[in-house]
């Protein structure tokens, strides 16, 4: 599937695009926080001129299935032929899902747990991300929680038909979400670039988004730099196009647990342990490595990532964890967790996401992360 995708400059497109709907239609997906202070109900209600629309806010930051039957039912109560998601990769997640499962005869759950298969319908959808980095705009997949346990729920149909990037969203954004947003989209790319499923096309879209975020996080976090924030934007969609081909890896597969039972935000999760497994998986050999094009092709595709950030294996602890202070990131779980019961982390580890990664991952190699921090 094609996406359509809207830039700033194409404002007047996609005006023309929404003006052609039959707007009494249209179904709206926002945040109950963000909604207004981001500009977003402003921009539906006076640019897109969406006055008298529902709009489903009334759902959990990390996406329940309790929140999505909910959302599909208030979908389900009238007669909505589109979908308008505005806000963050909570928010863009649970609208993908509401576009495709709300046409679904079979059981939500075991649709979500992978035991049932999605039938071909949809409702097409339009999102408007207004954070820069969960990269939720490109991908064909989509977060649910179940009591606890993070789920991916993949399928072509999830992929938005639609996506209007503008960074005027982000610029009331506090710099705590634009740095955590900002570094999920940089992990993604680092991911990606390392990922068994890597390819030319991929790398082309990780390696870029990487530099944009090396070059321009640090001044949309400490500057509120419209320019850096426009940057971001790009690096966002970026690495969402690059993980829709890879899928992320074992930073990503370590990062629900945290998020679920400590409430760290997912961007601030993933980056716990990326330098962990940056290294890891630089040191990665022919009789671990679970990529069939061997240990030496990973390594050089880390040797480009090292590159970028303009160091070397030795040394690269040392440069991202002044990256991460300078935009003030603790990744220290013993100073960010009270109580740190590592058992809950191994136990909520995504296997589908460690099935990814270029050196096969034990517990062993887990337990040595969560004990070193």
């Amino acid at each position: 599937m094609t996406q359509q995708v809207f830039k700033e400059n194409n404002l007047s497109e996609l005006k023309s695009y929404i003006n052609s709907l039959e707007k009494r239609k249209i179904f709206i997906v926002a945040d109950s926080l963000s909604y207004s202070i981001s500009g977003a109900k402003q921009f539906i209600e006076n640019t897109l001129q969406l006055n008298d629309n529902i709009v489903f806010t009334d759902f959990n930051p990390n996406p329940q299935i309790e929140d999505l039957r909910k959302g599909i039912r208030l979908f389900n109560s009238k007669s909505f032929e589109f979908i308008i998601a505005i806000g963050g990769g909570s928010v863009l997640d649970m609208a993908k899902l509401i576009s495709v499962m709300a046409h679904q005869t079979e059981n939500l759950e075991e649709i979500t747990k992978g035991n049932a298969k999605i039938n071909n319908n949809k409702t097409k959808l339009l999102v408007i991300p207004t954070t820069a980095g969960t990269g939720a705009e490109a991908t064909a997949f989509s977060v649910l929680y179940i009591n606890k346990i993070k789920y991916s729920v993949a399928s072509k149909l999830i992929l938005p038909d639609i996506v209007f990037l503008s960074s005027e969203f982000s610029m009331s954004a506090p710099p705590y979400l634009t740095a955590s947003t900002g570094l999920d989209a940089f992990s993604q790319a680092i991911e990606s670039v390392w990922s068994v499923n890597s390819n030319t096309q991929s790398q082309e879209y990780a390696f870029k988004a990487i530099e944009l975020v090396w070059n321009n996080l640090e001044k949309a976090v400490n500057k509120n730099n419209k320019q850096a924030k426009q940057k971001m934007q790009e690096a966002a969609f970026l690495a969402g196009k690059a993980i829709n081909i890879t899928k992320t890896t074992a930073p990503h597969a370590l990062s629900y647990g945290f998020t679920s039972y400590y409430n760290i935000p997912h961007g601030h999760a993933v980056i716990l342990s990326l330098n962990y497994f940056l290294e890891f998986n630089y040191n990665v050999t022919d009789s671990n490595c679970t990529d069939s094009r061997g240990a030496e092709a990973v390594k050089k595709r880390i040797d480009k990532i090292l590159q970028i950030l303009d160091t070397n294996i030795s040394n690269v602890k040392v440069v991202l964890n002044s990256f991460y202070k300078s935009i003030n990131i603790n990744t220290n779980i013993s100073v960010l967790i009270n109580n740190f019961d590592a058992n809950l982390i191994l136990n909520s580890t995504s296997v589908e996401r460690l099935n990814n990664n270029p050196r096969k991952v034990t517990k062993s190699d887990i337990n040595i992360f969560l004990i070193d921090k």
